[in-house]
């Protein structure tokens, strides 16, 4: 019936254009694919055929179907805590410290194709930094000078890490332990100032009164 109403060469020319316009509409959903949308924290990092192209966003971005492949990256801060850890201190008195990171990525090429895994490298570096920091400073400085201690992690990860294209914000140190042994015998010490300042405030309160009782005679 068809080969009567349009002859041989007409089915083909149909069958053709049917295969064409199938084609055609494969090729624009693949295409359309193409078309992503970048949040205003993340960026998108292009590689095509394997290899670094760009680093795209936010908003509307085109990513080349089949021929380029993109990696997401977050800008926003992160937290890692790191699990708590035994140092010695310089002077040779073991603490348990319990520490967060916070870091953010400032060059996403470099987050990217620097490292393997950011978040791993960050944690072992933090935990070589602590040890080496704190075994540097006496007890009493790491007790009474938080900030001070936290800075100076900061800077030596900071240097290590700056080529990952990351930023070290902040080090917090959240806790420092003491060895129980230790505990007590602070604990002792401090009992000792505490009746120490007490007898000093009773006999500054016995003499005053013999002031008065002299001037009073």
């Amino acid at each position: 019936m068809i080969f009567q109403i349009f002859g041989e060469f007409d089915v083909i020319l149909i069958g053709i254009l049917i295969l064409v316009g199938f084609v055609f509409f494969i090729l624009l959903v693949v295409l359309l694919k193409g078309f992503k949308t970048v949040k205003e924290y993340n960026r998108l990092i292009i590689f095509r055929f394997g290899r670094y192209k760009r680093t795209i966003g936010p908003g509307i971005v085109y990513v080349i179907p089949m021929i380029e492949t993109s990696v997401v990256i977050d800008l926003r801060i992160k937290t890692l805590d790191i699990a708590k850890q035994d140092v010695i201190t310089k002077d040779n008195i073991p603490v348990t410290v319990d520490t967060s990171v916070f870091y953010k990525v400032v060059n996403p090429e470099f987050a990217t194709t620097k490292i393997e895994n950011l978040m791993r490298a960050v944690f072992n570096y933090v935990q070589g930094a602590l040890r080496d920091v704190i075994g540097s400073m006496a007890l009493d400085t790491i007790l009474t000078q938080r900030e001070k201690v936290s800075h100076e992690i900061r800077q030596v990860v900071g240097e290590e890490t700056r080529e990952w294209g990351i930023q070290i914000t902040q080090i917090k140190i959240q806790q420092i332990e003491l060895p129980e042994s230790m505990k007590r015998a602070m604990a002792v010490e401090a009992e000792k100032e505490r009746e120490k300042r007490a007898t000093i405030i009773a006999s500054e309160g016995e003499l005053e009164s013999a002031k008065n009782m002299a001037k009073a005679a």
